[in-house]
């Protein structure tokens, strides 16, 4: 291989680098506080808990004959 041709190599090897680090950090960006570690972390766990509080009082009143609603 000439000097040149290494040359070419060697700065496309760099920029390569160089874009696979851009594209690691914008991943890390976008998956920063993504969706499901907001709900591993319970930010959604009070909405969670409501909606199966809401259910069972529902199943309880139909059980005893009352309203639905």
């Amino acid at each position: 291989m000439t000097e040149a041709a290494r040359k070419v190599a060697q700065q496309t090897e760099d920029r390569l680098e160089k874009v696979a680090k851009s594209v690691r950090e914008r991943f890390d960006r976008v998956t920063e506080g993504s969706f499901t570690d907001k709900i591993k972390n319970g930010r959604f766990a009070d909405q969670i808990d409501h909606g199966v509080d809401q259910g069972r009082d529902e199943t309880r009143r139909h059980k005893q004959g009352g309203p639905e609603h």
